[in-house]
């Protein structure tokens, strides 16, 4: 039963009604005429003008109304790309003889292509049941591809349902394929992993492989996405250009280097050249895994072939490293070349502004954007101007700024602001700004309270510090636990403050008491200033002492060969403890420390930082 499909005939795609005003051609005319020479299933390249001149000659000979003779032409305007070839199509379509299932598939392709009408091939299909047409193996593909297009969930399960019925969910590698690929669209990655599933081994395909991973991609479950990319390779087959790029994200958003590096070379090795797309998600892939060096020799080895996005992701890249005069020199070279700036560019531009404190830079851009490229700041941009603003210490401008905002204020330009009274120490403002979140309704989280809660106790206001987390207790906002992950082998390890699951917890402890001695040796004193507990300095120290961080930290000194980098990932903000702790270490240690907190990366070499201690 597929009656949610079902549309009041109105609605239906209909061209012209299928008349009895043409005669039938005799036997022998059906016989000696063309079947497939009248024209190319192809595009014609003189357009419509071709197309109906190759019509003329079928409407001539009588063979307009044979679907076996009108195939090639009905594909030709099906697939073609200039104005009104659908419509022809359909016209066509409407005067067959008893069209059969090739057909009804040919125009349901047409309208699915590039996301045309991705509704009139499901009005199509209900056509296609009315007129007692059984659907093939290949129906099946066209309509569960329009309800992806149409996020129309309800739709596709029941195409499921029919498509069971009649024997082509299983055994079946078009149809399963398209079921998976349609859940992952609708963001059903459960309900497309149970579809991968009930293939079996030999007639999974790479294809299969990749709509899993790109249904895990859109989904944002980038762990479950690189272990099934892992699943795919040990299962013997070659991953194609979509599943590398679908891995590639994951490693970006995971921050694992080795595996995005390994993923690079099986893309050297597999393909004969590198095209934009695959060049872009390197540049990202690397920008985020924390190696900007790596990001920076691809994009310069890419010969012309640079497009918007790829410069987006250069400029975000040096953003998240804070490396702002980079990223305008790379702005400006992308304008030279003749490319027009877009929103997502001059996001990553004025974010690299803030995170450099790059003011006069920033305020210039955003004038940039609005006169001299006329694109209209959204909600994002005047996030960034406002913490532009406010970490260079204009927190009136700042708060002005998000009063006068046109989208109205933001939770993500108020949360600017209250970080930015946590850097500066603006205790009153920060109120303000937390009474603003809570205003907006649903905005606030638990980290919003902790921000101020600790603002207050570092002040030596215990009960308002008490009060406010107990507001958000009973606000039911729940704090997301603080992690720090460091890559060892391919493999991610999460650490929680004072962690003891971990295998090697024994051993972790032990690099980590070394660690301190070797510190303290130098003269390093915790810094206690962030620990907003009324409890006495002993119990701080112990507090700081096993980080989630420094326990990363710990374990990667412990397992990585001496003179590579430790790449740790971590939730939560850089604190200075942690960011001094991080600093001596990699002087003492002779180790690059490179570690990505929730805003942007810290590397630390022989004792400096890259934020410049500006973060």
């Amino acid at each position: 039963m597929v009656g949610g499909l079902v549309l009041p005939h109105s609605q239906h795609q209909v061209a012209t009604p299928r008349t009895t005003a043409a005669p039938a051609p005799s036997t022998q005319a059906l016989e000696q005429a063309p079947c497939c020479t009248t024209v190319s299933a192809r595009p014609a390249r003189g357009g419509l003008d071709e197309v109906r001149k190759a019509h003329a000659r079928h409407v001539k000979l009588g063979l307009d109304r044979s679907p076996r003779h009108a195939r090639p032409l009905l594909a030709a305007c099906a697939l073609g790309d200039w104005p009104g070839s659908m419509e022809y199509a359909a016209a066509i379509f409407a005067t067959l003889d008893e069209p059969e299932a090739f057909d009804y598939n040919t125009l349901m392709r047409g309208h699915v292509v590039g996301g045309r009408d991705p509704a009139a091939a499901l009005r199509l299909y209900v056509d296609m049941l009315e007129d007692g047409v059984d659907p093939d193996g290949y129906t099946f593909p066209f309509v569960l591809k329009a309800c992806a297009q149409l996020a129309a969930s309800r739709e596709g399960r029941q195409l499921q349902g029919h498509a069971t019925k009649l024997g082509f969910s299983r055994h079946d590698e078009h149809v399963q394929n398209s079921l998976i690929s349609f859940y992952g669209k609708c963001g059903e990655p459960e309900l497309a992993r149970r579809a991968f599933e009930q293939m079996e081994a030999g007639e999974r395909t790479a294809a299969s492989w990749s709509a899993l991973l790109a249904a895990y991609t859109r989904a944002g479950l980038w762990a479950e996405c690189l272990e099934a990319f892992g699943a795919m390779a040990r299962d013997g087959w070659r991953p194609d250009e979509s599943s590398m790029v679908s891995a590639l994200s994951a490693c970006a958003h995971l921050g694992a280097y080795d595996v995005g590096r390994s993923v690079h070379c099986a893309l050297l090795r597999n393909t004969a050249r590198l095209n934009t797309f695959m060049e872009t998600s390197l540049v990202d892939m690397y920008a985020k895994c924390g190696c900007i060096e790596k990001a920076t020799a691809v994009f310069d080895g890419m010969d012309g072939g640079k497009n918007v996005w790829t410069y987006s992701a250069m400029v975000s890249g040096l953003a998240l490293h804070g490396d702002g005069r980079k990223a305008l020199q790379v702005f400006d070279a992308m304008v030279s070349e003749g490319h027009r700036p877009d929103e997502a560019v001059y996001v990553g531009v004025l974010n690299a502004c803030s995170r450099s404190g790059l003011l006069d830079e920033g305020l210039r851009c955003f004038d940039r954007m609005r006169l001299e490229h006329i694109v209209a700041p959204n909600a994002q941009h005047y996030g960034c101007m406002v913490d532009l603003l406010a970490r260079a210490g204009r927190l009136e401008e700042a708060r002005a700024l998000i009063g006068s905002m046109p989208t109205g204020p933001t939770d993500s330009a108020w949360r600017s602001l209250l970080n930015a009274c946590r850097i500066h120490g603006d205790i009153e403002l920060a109120q303000r700004a937390l009474q603003e979140l809570a205003r907006l309704g649903g905005a606030v989280n638990a980290g919003d309270y902790i921000i101020v809660a600790d603002m207050h106790a570092s002040a030596k206001n215990w009960d308002a510090a008490a009060a406010l987390r107990v507001e958000a207790v009973d606000s039911g906002l729940a704090q997301a636990q603080g992690f720090s992950a460091v890559e060892v082998h391919g493999r991610m390890h999460r650490f929680v403050s004072q962690d003891r699951s971990h295998p090697r917890t024994a051993d972790i402890y032990e690099m980590l008491h070394q660690m301190e001695w070797q510190l303290r040796f130098e003269g390093y004193k915790p810094d206690t200033t962030d620990v907003a507990l009324d409890v006495d300095e002993e119990e701080k120290r112990r507090a700081v002492a096993a980080h989630s961080q420094k326990l990363a930290m710990a374990f990667g000194l412990l397992s990585t060969p001496e003179g590579t980098p430790v790449r740790v990932v971590t939730n939560l903000r850089m604190s200075k403890e942690c960011h001094a702790y991080s600093a001596m270490i990699s002087e003492i240690f002779g180790r690059e420390v490179v570690v990505r907190d929730r805003n942007r990366f810290h590397r630390f070499r022989r004792g400096a930082c890259s934020c410049g201690n500006y973060w």
